[in-house]
């Protein structure tokens, strides 16, 4: 059996996306700038597209910026939000994305800004009163705070976080690549100014995606090149990727509670089933379905001999896993994540995630085959 529980790391593509996608490839390749009417036509098409995305998250389609996936938006908003309001301090927590992470960093190690990090407990819940103290202590900020953590699936209180930034006239970053399609988003009711989005974490293609930008906020490009995006952003638009990002958005708000419910039944039963087969096992980050992303699931497994070919052992069984972001996947590499809410380092940590597609077939079959490598590796 072949068993793919890596959705975090990426989805299959939905086949209405696909038939989108090919139909467009077939008839609409004008370039979406020229003034003809095959450009014409594909310009119809962003912009459709777009409107599609603002009507769903009740934002403006002027607030909608493609780039070429969540990594791209990240850095637009960071690196163009800080210069462009001359800000000198950032605040983030040490469980975030490295796409958030490294960039803040880059900042700091050039000495642009000065950079805090929030405290976060063992499950990797932001401490909300500390977010206060830092905002209190330093001169204007920009925030910015994951929705769910990627490996975790710890879900922030990003309307609280909102609420306190505004009180601090902050400005705020949210990556929420890994909730977008997952979940609502009313960004008339979050006070917001950057989210960030990749097509291909909810059966979209990969290679787009987009940030929001609130109204409110001026910046500008991080790239340079051209008058597309609303001189936004320079480059040709991928105009497959955006309507393949548009109408799996629009398929995952069609079915969100659908698949909501069965996909948390999928993880609870994963939870449930191995609580049974292996003594031992815990979980990192929060698992309860009210704090937790219903997608993920990252298990702590009991020291073991040769922790490290647990992975390997898994995909030998047709078993597709992550062993904490796929972003470092082929590094030997700890997870920052784990080291920073203190995960034991000797016990194998490995992150299931589910999607749609996902059964309790492939589940009993995944569960099975961990029971038969700890009982072969677990420490007596």
């Amino acid at each position: 059996m072949k068993v793919y529980l890596d959705n975090a790391a990426t989805t299959a593509l939905d086949a209405e996306v696909l038939k989108e996608m090919y139909q467009m490839m077939e008839s609409q390749y004008g370039n979406p700038s020229s003034i003809h009417s095959h450009g014409r036509q594909s310009r119809a098409a962003i912009e459709k597209a777009r409107k599609t995305i603002a009507t769903l998250l009740h934002a403006a389609p002027s607030e909608i910026f493609f780039t070429s996936g969540g990594t791209e938006a990240d850095n637009m908003a960071i690196r163009s939000g800080i210069a462009d309001y001359q800000l000198k301090h950032a605040i983030t927590s040490r469980t975030e994305h490295h796409a958030v992470l490294h960039t803040l960093e880059a900042l700091e190690n050039n000495g642009l800004i000065k950079l805090s990090f929030v405290r976060t407990d063992e499950k990797g819940n932001i401490d909300l009163q500390h977010l206060e103290e830092l905002l209190a202590g330093n001169e204007r900020s920009f925030v910015s705070l994951m929705h769910a953590n990627n490996e975790l699936g710890t879900l922030t209180d990003i309307k609280a976080v909102g609420e306190i930034c505004q009180r601090f006239d902050a400005i705020f970053h949210c990556d929420t690549v890994q909730t977008m399609g997952h979940y609502p988003h009313d960004l008339q009711d979050i006070h917001v100014h950057f989210i960030t989005c990749a097509a291909h974490k909810f059966h979209g293609p990969k290679g787009a995606g987009f940030l929001y930008i609130n109204h409110a906020v001026k910046i500008r490009p991080l790239i340079y090149g051209g008058s597309q995006e609303r001189n936004m952003r320079g480059g040709t638009e991928n105009l497959y990727g955006i309507a393949g990002l548009a109408k799996a958005l629009e398929i995952a708000y069609r079915e969100m509670d659908e698949h909501k419910t069965y996909i948390q039944a999928l993880k609870s039963y994963m939870k449930e089933q191995l609580e049974a087969a292996i003594p031992d096992i815990r979980f990192n980050g929060e698992t309860d379905p009210d704090r937790s992303l219903y997608t993920v699931l990252n298990v702590s497994f009991p020291e073991m001999e040769m922790a490290d070919m647990l992975l390997f052992n898994l995909d030998i069984a047709g078993i597709s896993a992550s062993g904490g972001s796929a972003c470092s996947s082929g590094t030997n590499i700890g997870s920052h994540v784990l080291e920073a809410i203190g995960a034991n380092p000797n016990r194998p940590a490995v992150r299931f995630s589910f999607s749609k597609y996902n059964t309790r077939e492939e589940i009993d079959y995944t569960v099975g085959k961990l029971k038969e490598i700890c009982k072969v590796q677990v420490l007596s």
